[in-house]
């Protein structure tokens, strides 16, 4: 399943106020367009990102890497329409349409947009109205209007990519979002819950929310975590929470899972709450010959009582035998069932020491851990 993420950035954003494009303004250290690319590019199951930019901001514009850029049209629908084409040349089986005006997406809505196209051809994220509706005129109310059902749309507004692809050729004119071209062809659109701090930025004010959501609320913690166990006698050894065959296991007070007790050591210092030893002292018997995810269930949970979700786990297990490849899928999969997060997040790999040092002359296995923790 390849999904691609299509950002339109052609605008003039004239309600903003005057100068310089919204797009291209500075907001919390960066510009709006920085900040409305990067949900996407930490989004692990997006693989593919168009930005549609206005003609004149083509020659200017320095793509990050892995950025594809297309020219916009005259108005949003023109400018959608282009971004679709451009990725027609090798088409995704998902897209994920997003206005660049909207720099606070939290990355949960993505995963909601992405698990509902599952059942539906297409899906946005939204919010049930629940202010009082008026009808006004000339500065004064005229009429009230029913709430039931409403809802506050936002993006980004996700389809199956050939399903909108022809919507789009078959629409005439413009419309508001892609959800009415989509339901002009017929397709069904459903509803995920959209996020409070997604708004998008149209007036001056704008901006001042947009910072305060951006600068001064989340909180990112990276921890390191090293570990190293030795060889002794055994007929396998325990990596990341999966039993590998091997003439000879890894020795230790618990079961000596080198891996899951680096990823272990990496949550607790983002926490910067100490190591294992603080929390299962090596001199209390209760922890001899333990499961390692006994350790790493504790670290998970403490993250998330702080407030933290784990963001994504990086584990590198440094050894000459046995062989990690086959069985990385395993360790992934095994991880996330601990940890209770997609197994996209987590990243299992190995490396030799080129026959150098005690890990090259397979006198045991090092594992180094990187572990992200973020609350909104």
């Amino acid at each position: 399943m390849t999904i691609a993420a299509l950002i339109v950035a052609a605008g003039l954003g004239t309600r903003a106020g005057p100068g310089t494009p919204k797009q291209w303004r500075a907001l919390a250290g960066q510009r709006v367009i920085d900040w409305s690319l990067a949900p996407f590019q930490a989004a692990p199951r997006v693989g593919r990102i168009m930005l549609v930019l206005h003609p004149d901001d083509i020659a200017t514009f320095v793509a990050p890497p892995g950025i594809e850029v297309t020219a916009g049209g005259a108005s949003r629908t023109a400018s959608v329409r282009a971004g679709l084409e451009a990725l027609a040349a090798d088409p995704p089986d998902l897209v994920l349409i997003h206005d660049v005006a909207r720099p606070c997406l939290p990355g949960p809505v993505i995963d909601r947009v992405i698990a509902a196209l599952a059942t539906a051809p297409g899906a946005a994220p939204a919010l049930p109205v629940t202010d009082a509706l008026w009808r006004g005129t000339d500065g004064r109310v005229t009429g009230t209007q029913d709430r039931t059902g409403l809802h506050r749309a936002q993006t980004p507004q996700g389809f199956r990519f050939a399903a909108i692809l022809a919507a789009h050729r078959a629409h005439r004119g413009d419309a508001a979002d892609d959800v009415e071209i989509a339901r002009a062809a017929g397709l069904e659109v459903g509803i995920v819950p959209g996020h409070e701090d997604n708004l998008k930025i149209t007036h001056a004010e704008d901006f001042a929310r947009a910072e305060r959501i951006l600068g001064g609320q989340m909180d990112i913690r990276l921890g390191h975590g090293y570990d190293v166990h030795r060889f002794g006698p055994g007929d396998h050894v325990m990596l990341c929470g999966v039993a590998v065959p091997h003439e000879r296991a890894l020795q230790g007070h618990s079961d000596a899972d080198v891996g899951l007790h680096a990823v272990s050591d990496a949550i607790y210092g983002a926490l910067a709450m100490g190591d294992i030893g603080r929390h299962f002292p090596p001199s209390d018997p209760q922890w001899k010959g333990a499961e390692s995810h006994v350790f790493l269930r504790h670290a998970a949970g403490l993250a998330r009582s702080r407030g933290f979700s784990l963001s994504n786990i990086d584990c590198t297990l440094v050894c000459e035998r046995p062989k990690i490849g086959p069985h990385a899928a395993a360790m992934q999969t095994r991880m996330a069932a601990i940890l209770d997060i997609d197994p996209a997040r987590i990243s299992v790999k190995a490396t030799t020491s080129e026959r150098l040092g005690f890990t090259g002359r397979e006198e045991g296995i090092a594992a180094i851990a990187t572990a992200t923790l973020v609350k909104p």
